[in-house]
Order: structure tokens, then C-alpha cells, then sequence
């Protein structure tokens, strides 16, 4: 890919000038020493929506540790039973651009509040159901509540904080490791002393209070001209990653094979899918996801390490505790508290990477990030003999958090750098390459260790390569468009 830089400000009558990053033209915004500290009233927003961000973030973890108990109440074979887990990736892939879009759309606060209720709803169905596949379809359901957050979240923070939304968008990154100390303590307790199911119940009450708060505090956001919405490329995206999965998930059964036709027509449909979405997204009237989102200046590198980074880290942090109750037969309440170092790794960092992003520009924390995330999965693997197994796991896992904790707030401001009046959108094409790597990451992992009869060895292998796919994206880090300075 071709050498991408930040285009250069041009400061004029105490305003700077600046580009969108997509050719598109000129933004004037305000310069941040002449722009006012956020107001008691926009942290008030910050903490309704950050609230939505951390419910989801508890959701995904609890739902993680909760995989073996899932598995064997309901009878279902462990591929089956991950994808509580992948479902809700995949809903959050195709949710999150279309989100941001019609966030831009039809303003912020109704796409939040809707969030809300789909996701509280399905909550509540998914503790009451008694049946591995509809619970797989209610997850699929909550994701598009949940998926949806993060794009609305992003854009209400951009509308009320202005020049100073890079370092509020840059906060979001402490609230998903504070779910995710909560969450795996929370889902230990629940697993421990009642059942799964809690661990959808216990969103109820707290979306319900959520959703008074959101329609009290959240203030209403001008909506732009509503267009027709591309469905056609919903469903092609849909049918791509569906399909991918599907073919993915039936290697697990032993009597698979990838030249079997369970392997090969999902398989074949998706890349018919790939092809025609490609088609669409660069020849289409008005596609959801356009082309030059996704390949355009800076925007192609900045895509492909997302990809990476959410296949290596995101699948990595949901296998870490089944890898501690499969290889050491860790019990389910310790094995939740190596989330919690992991969280408590990148809560450690991520403050200071944040307030130091504008010096430091982008490249150097994604390049430390990137190698700390490396070393911590490959030392995960590797116990030294005299230490306690449960001691050595939560150090490793912390390292890996401090990765996450310097590179997550630099690569989200370097792709909303790239186009800032679009920061719901924006964020949303950020979470679904980053959710499409956890996808397939999550997909093959529990089909190989489906079929192996020792699966923590093998998720120990599954580490190391997730180890090498972070050291790979180093090289594309040199590419991604520098910025330092304010906004």
C-alpha cells in the first residue's frame, strides 16, 4: 500500500483549516486554545453513553466464561456453544457502520435509545430460553442493541465535546476494561452460586435505568437528510461473514473435512458475496460502506490492522479463560480474574496514552502496544515451573492489556482523524473490521479445538499465532497517517 499522510493544517484567522482525509474537501473547526473546557453537562452525556459501553463490554466477557456451563445445561457441542459468542460479533459487524449511518441520519439520541431497548429486551428473552439455537439467535438480536452504541456513542461525544472529542472518544477505551474487570467477577459469582442465565437478567434492571437516563440527559442531535437505506449491502456482508462462519464452524465435527461439501458451499456463497459486496460498495448509488472508506487514502492500512488487531487481541481475550479451564483446569471464578488483569493492564495505560496522544502522535504507542501484546501471548503460554499457574496467567494477561491499553486509543484516533465530521460512521467501519477478526479468529479456534483431543495445547498453538499476527502488523503501522498536535 502507498505511503499515507495526514493532511497538513492550515491555520486561518485563529480557525484551522483541515481536510476529511477522503478528498472530500474542507472542515473549518475551532483551534482547542481558543475552545472552552467540556461543561459539567457534557461529562453527564459522557457518563450516560460510556454506561451503555460498559454493559456491553460485562456482556461479552460474562458470555466468554460462561461458554462450558452454556455448553453442557443445554446440551450442545462446544462449536455450537461459541457461537453465543460469535453471534454477537457478527451482529455487531454488520450493525456498527449501518448504525453510524443512520445515527447521521436520523440523529443520535433515537439510534441510542433504540440501542437500548433491543439490547435490554433480548437480555431478558436470552435468560428465559432453554434452546442452544434460539439462544444463538436472541445473542444475534442483543448485538444489534449493543453494536449500535459505540457508533451513536462516538457521535454524541463528537457533537457536544468538539475540538476536545479526541481525547473523549480516546476516554472510551478505559471503559471497556473496567466492564472488563467487572464482568468476569460478576459472571464468576453468577456461575458459581445460581446459573448463565444471570448473567442475561442482571442487564434488565440496568437497561431500564439506562434508557430513563438516555431520554432525560442526551439532548437531541440535528439529523441530516434522510436517504434510502442499503439493504442490498447489509445482506451481502451478512451472507459473506454467515457464510464464513458456517463453513468455519463445521470443521469442528470430525467427520468434516474441508473438501466436504458442509466446508465448501458456505464457503463458495461467501466469496460470490465478497465479490458482488466489492462490486456494490465501488459502483453502487449509495453504498453503506463506500469504497473509498475502504481503501481510500489511509483508510486501507488502517482497515487491514484493525482486521488484525481485533482477530489477534479481541479473539484472544474471549479464549483466554476457557484456555485457563481447559489446559489447567483453572476453576470458573479464577479463570474470570485473568480478564480482570487484562482489563486492569490496559486501565493502567490507557489514561496516559490518551493525554499524551497529541504529542506522541499515533505510530510510536501502536508500535509499543503491538509488541507488548506479543510478548504477553506468548508468555501466557509458557507457565514457569514453581509458580503458581493462576499468578503467572494474570501477569501475562496484564501485559497484554497494557498492549491494548497504548495502541487501542491511537488506532481509534487515527482512523477518526481521517475524516472527523464523520465520527459516528467512522466508528462503526472501526468496530466491524475489528469485530471481523474476532470473528474468524474465535470460529476457526473452537473448530480446531473441537477436533483435538487435548484443547488446551492446542489453544496454547492458537496463542502463538495470534502472537505472529500482531508481530505482522507492525510494518503496516509505518503507514498509517501521523498527526500530532490538536485536532
Amino acid at each position: 500500500m502507498p505511503e499515507a499522510e495526514a493532511a497538513a493544517p492550515i491555520v486561518v484567522d485563529a480557525q484551522t483549516t483541515k481536510t476529511d482525509g477522503t478528498g472530500a474537501g474542507a472542515t473549518k473547526v475551532s483551534d482547542d486554545n481558543a475552545a472552552p473546557e467540556p461543561s459539567p453537562r457534557r461529562w453527564l452525556i459522557f457518563a450516560v453513553v460510556s454506561m451503555a459501553l460498559f454493559m456491553a463490554s460485562v456482556d461479552h466477557t460474562v458470555v466468554a466464561i460462561a461458554l462450558p456451563s452454556i455448553q453442557a445445561d443445554l446440551g450442545s457441542g462446544l462449536e455450537w456453544a461459541s457461537w453465543t459468542v460469535t453471534i454477537y460479533s457478527l451482529g455487531q459487524v454488520l450493525i456498527m457502520p449501518l448504525a453510524g449511518k443512520l445515527s447521521d441520519q436520523f440523529g443520535r439520541k433515537k439510534v441510542f435509545v433504540i440501542a437500548v431497548v433491543l439490547f435490554t429486551v433480548a437480555s431478558l428473552l436470552c435468560g428465559l430460553v432453554d434452546n442452544i439455537y434460539l439462544l444463538v439467535v436472541l445473542r444475534g438480536i442483543q448485538a444489534i442493541g449493543g453494536g449500535a452504541f459505540m457508533p451513536a456513542a462516538t457521535g454524541i461525544v463528537a457533537d457536544n465535546f468538539g475540538p476536545n472529542r479526541d481525547r473523549a472518544v480516546g476516554m472510551f477505551t478505559s471503559v471497556f476494561p473496567i466492564g472488563g474487570i467487572v464482568g468476569p467477577i460478576l459472571g464468576g459469582i453468577l456461575l458459581t452460586y445460581w446459573d448463565w442465565r444471570a448473567i442475561f437478567l442482571v442487564n434488565v434492571p440496568i437497561g431500564v435505568l439506562l434508557l430513563v437516563l438516555a431520554l432525560i440527559v442526551i439532548p437531541e442531535s440535528r439529523q441530516a437528510v434522510s436517504r434510502r437505506l442499503d439493504v442490498y449491502g447489509v445482506v451481502l456482508l451478512g451472507v459473506l461473514i454467515l457464510g464464513l462462519m458456517l463453513g468455519v464452524t463445521s470443521l469442528g465435527s470430525k467427520d468434516s473435512s474441508p473438501l466436504s461439501p458442509q466446508f465448501l458451499v458456505p464457503e463458495a456463497i461467501a466469496i460470490v458475496a465478497l465479490v458482488l459486496f466489492l462490486r456494490h460498495s465501488s459502483r453502487g448509488k449509495a453504498p453503506f460502506i463506500p469504497m473509498r472508506l475502504l481503501k481510500g487514502r489511509g483508510f486501507g492500512v488502517m482497515n487491514l490492522i484493525n482486521f488484525l488487531q481485533g482477530a489477534a487481541a479481541i479473539g484472544f481475550g474471549a479464549l483466554v479463560p476457557l484456555f485457563a479451564q481447559a489446559r489447567f483446569g483453572i476453576p470458573i471464578l479464577e479463570s474470570g480474574t485473568l480478564m480482570t488483569a487484562r482489563a486492569v493492564g490496559m486501565i493502567c495505560i490507557a489514561g496516559l496514552a490518551v493525554m499524551t496522544l497529541r504529542r506522541t502522535g499515533y505510530r510510536l504507542p501502536m508500535v509499543l502496544g503491538f509488541s507488548l501484546l506479543s510478548v504477553g501471548m506468548v508468555a501466557i503460554c509458557f507457565p514457569p515451573p514453581g509458580m503458581h499457574q493462576v499468578v503467572w496467567l494474570a501477569l501475562a494477561a496484564g501485559v497484554t492489556g497494557l498492549g491494548m491499553g497504548l495502541s487501542v486509543p491511537a488506532g481509534n484516533n487515527a482512523v477518526l482523524q481521517l475524516a472527523p465530521n464523520d465520527a459516528a460512521g467512522i466508528a462503526g467501519l472501526r468496530g466491524m473490521f475489528r469485530q471481523s477478526g474476532s470473528i474468524m479468529a474465535i470460529s476457526i479456534a473452537t473448530a480446531v479445538m473441537a477436533r483435538s483431543d487435548n484443547p488446551g495445547a492446542t489453544l496454547s498453538i492458537v496463542f502463538l499465532i495470534f502472537a505472529g499476527l500482531i508481530i505482522c502488523t507492525l510494518p503496516l503501522v509505518f503507514k498509517v497517517p501521523e498527526h500530532k498536535g490538536s485536532w
